[in-house]
């Protein structure tokens, strides 16, 4: 039986559906769109459409399906034209509906080519990887990446529908699940230090009994947050605490050549660095540094960068940042493992010491 979650978003208000196996119900979804003259198309990428073929099948028969290349580089221009030119080909109408099949790549950039698609169009998130799960699919950022920086272009365009079926992440490779663990990490260190002393005791795998609780849980935070600041206007917290790590893990990503590192692995590094300048900042100490450098590789994270990267450009790459604001550049720092506060006004020097601290030179 699926449980159900709800963003309430007044009239952009949708459910979050869980369950084990949500094939049928999805299937049940597409035969009603279809019964009520909605074309439907799918966008995946070639991992998924190989690998879960027989998912793929259960959940959306004949539908149009679009299998991209995996891996960040798709979430480009060259990705989104593509996109775009397969709903022209199989002529959407807005009326049409977008199903997102796969993981934060697949669901960034199928979401913006919804919302761009004749002004925009319904979609629906089927993510597959754990990172998507308890991410990417909730709160209707959508977007692609450009040379300046990750997700600088983009929209907010809230799905109609999530759909988290656990038994996508069957196929899921270790270094994909160990990803995603930097986003569960991320929420504890944010906002629910009970979940932070569960991952510390003992590392989620996708064996754990517990794991479809605690992707409904991460869920649930994130839900709360968007709620309250949809689209990341609050002067102070709000939804940007969602962004813990991500000031520098995406200047890791961008330095590094997107690709190099998977997005949770960048984040990964970045949740350690900024322990680091939550440290020099006098928020907290070295014993919370080094449990936060624990949680991360018991989760087999880095912790530090694999080859050295110019702190320059680290630096120039941040400064693009979307979090910029007023020519100055936000962090969210931790006040304690389990709270955090967005800040602004830190000394660069700070930021850079964080960097080294994590191997920048």
């Amino acid at each position: 039986m699926a449980e159900t979650l709800s963003v309430n978003l007044a009239e952009r208000s949708y459910q979050i559906r869980f369950g084990a196996n949500l094939s049928a119900e999805i299937r049940a979804e597409v035969a009603c769109l279809s019964a009520a003259g909605r074309k439907v198309a799918v966008v995946t990428d070639e991992n998924l459409a190989t690998k879960q073929g027989g998912a793929l099948a259960a959940m959306f028969g004949e539908v149009p399906v679009l299998a991209l290349a995996p891996g960040e580089g798709a979430k480009s221009l060259e990705g989104l034209g593509r996109t775009l030119d397969f709903f022209a080909q199989h002529k959407l109408d807005r009326g049409g509906v977008v199903f997102a099949l796969g993981g934060g790549v697949v669901g960034d950039l199928a979401g913006f080519a919804a919302a761009a698609w004749l002004r925009g169009v319904e979609f629906q998130q089927v993510p597959t990887t754990l990172l998507a799960m308890v991410d990417s699919s909730v709160g209707g950022k959508t977007g692609i990446n450009i040379a300046a920086g990750k997700n600088l272009v983009g929209a907010f365009h809230q799905p109609r529908a999530v759909y988290i079926s656990t038994d996508l992440l069957v196929t899921l490779p270790a270094r994909e699940f160990a990803a995603g663990m930097a986003e569960v990490i991320k929420y504890g260190l944010l906002g629910d230090s009970e979940l932070l002393a569960q991952l510390e005791r003992a590392p989620l795998t996708l064996r754990s009994a517990e794991l479809a609780a605690v992707i409904k849980r991460c869920c649930a935070i994130k839900a709360g947050i968007v709620q309250a600041d949809e689209r990341e206007t609050a002067a102070e917290g709000g939804r940007a605490l969602l962004n813990l790590g991500h000031t520098f893990g995406h200047a890791i990503e961008n330095v590094a050549g997107y690709g190099e590192y998977l997005h949770g692995e960048a984040v990964a590094i970045g949740l350690c660095a900024a322990a680091r300048l939550s440290e020099k900042l006098g928020a907290i100490g070295a014993a919370e540094v080094a449990r936060v450098d624990a949680v991360v590789a018991a989760h087999g994270l880095p912790t530090r960068l694999r080859a050295p990267l110019a702190i320059g450009a680290l630096r120039a790459a941040m400064a693009r940042d979307k979090k910029v604001r007023a020519g100055g550049l936000r962090f969210v720092v931790l006040k304690a493992l389990g709270a955090a506060a967005t800040q602004g006004g830190i000394d660069p020097a700070l930021a850079d010491a964080s960097f080294a601290a994590v191997g920048a030179v």
